[in-house]
C-alpha cells in the first residue's frame, strides 16, 4: 500500500474549555468561591489531534466550530500546532464549550455544552472521503453525534485506514461500531459501562483490539496476541484534564508509526504522564524532545 498523506485524521469535537480551580467542589445548592476563569481549546478531537502533531504526525481534523471568539481560539490552536483543518466547517451560533472544575489534588469534573459538534453529520463524513482514503489511523471519540461517528468508522475501514475510537463519553453504540475498533480505547468508568473490566470481556463483544486506561495505574491492552499490562511512569499532579486524550492521540501516532499495540500504549502512557504535570490540556501536551 503506498504511504498515505496523513498519520492520523480524527473526526471529532472542539470547544473551548472554560477552567476553574476549586478548593472543593460544590454540594447540591451551595457555592464555592474558585479561581480567576481560565479559556483553553478543547475538545476530545482536537486534543487527540494536537497531541499527535505535536509528537511530530501529520494531523487533519474533520469537525464543526461556530462563529464565536470560541471558535476563533479553536481554529487558531489547531491551525498553530500544524493540524489541517480544511474539513473544520463554519456553522451558524456557538462552538462547543466544556465547564470543568479542578481541585487541588488534579482531578476533574466536566460538563460539555457541544454547541456545533452536535451538527456534525454523515454528509460531512461523505464529503470528507478523500479524506478518509488518505489516513492511516483514523480517531474517533463521542462528543459528535453517533450517526456521524459510525458514518466515519464505515468510511475509514473502507477506504483501509484503522480505526481507532475512544468511547468518551460513555455511550450505547451498535455492535457493527465496536466490530470496526482497532483498538477502543476506554478508561475504567467507561468499561464498566459497557458492562466489563476485563480486556478479555470486551474483546468478546467484537472488538478487534482494547485498551483500558487506568490513570496513574497506566494501561492493559488486549488483542490477538493476549493481554500486557502497561506501567505509567509516577508523576506529580497537577490538572488531569486532557490526559486521556494526550494517551489517545499519541496512541494513534504511533499505530499509525506501525507500532504494535503494546508499544504504542507505552509511548502513550508517557505522553499521558507527561500531560498531567501542567494545567490545561492542549497546553500541557509534550514533543518528543519533552518526553
Amino acid at each position: 500500500m503506498p504511504a498515505r498523506a496523513y498519520d492520523v485524521v480524527v473526526a471529532g469535537s472542539v470547544n473551548a474549555d472554560l477552567v476553574v480551580r476549586v478548593d472543593r467542589r460544590p454540594a447540591a445548592g451551595e457555592t464555592v468561591l474558585g479561581s480567576d476563569l481560565a479559556t483553553h481549546p478543547g475538545g476530545k478531537g482536537a486534543n487527540q489531534s494536537v497531541a499527535a502533531a505535536r509528537l511530530g504526525g501529520r494531523v487533519a481534523f474533520l469537525g464543526r466550530a461556530g462563529t464565536d471568539g470560541h471558535g476563533d481560539l479553536v481554529r487558531e490552536a489547531l491551525r498553530g500546532d500544524g493540524v489541517d483543518i480544511g474539513h473544520l466547517i463554519t456553522t451558524p451560533g456557538p462552538t462547543g464549550v466544556a465547564l470543568i472544575t479542578v481541585d487541588p489534588e488534579g482531578d476533574n469534573s466536566i460538563i460539555v455544552s457541544p454547541g456545533a459538534n452536535a451538527r456534525v453529520t454523515e454528509q460531512d463524513v461523505a464529503a470528507a472521503r478523500p479524506l478518509f482514503a488518505a489516513a492511516s489511523v483514523v480517531s474517533l471519540q463521542m462528543e459528535i453525534p453517533p450517526a456521524a461517528v459510525l458514518a466515519a468508522a464505515r468510511t475509514a475501514a473502507e477506504e483501509g485506514a484503522r480505526v481507532v475510537l475512544n468511547l468518551s463519553p460513555a455511550a450505547a453504540v451498535p455492535d457493527e461500531l465496536l466490530a470496526l475498533c482497532d483498538p477502543l480505547v476506554v478508561n475504567e468508568h467507561e468499561a464498566e459501562f459497557l458492562g466489563d473490566t476485563r480486556p478479555t470481556g470486551l474483546l468478546t463483544r467484537g472488538v478487534r483490539s482494547v485498551v483500558i486506561t487506568r490513570g496513574a495505574d497506566g494501561a492493559v491492552v488486549a488483542d490477538a496476541s493476549g493481554v500486557t499490562e502497561v506501567p505509567s511512569p509516577q508523576v506529580d499532579v497537577v490538572d488531569t484534564t486532557g490526559a486521556g486524550d494526550a494517551f489517545t492521540g499519541a496512541l494513534c501516532l504511533r499505530l499509525a508509526h506501525g507500532d504494535d499495540l503494546a508499544t504504542a500504549a507505552r509511548l502513550a502512557a508517557r505522553v499521558g504522564a507527561a500531560a498531567v504535570r501542567k494545567a490545561g490540556a492542549q497546553s500541557s501536551f509534550p514533543t518528543l524532545s519533552d518526553l
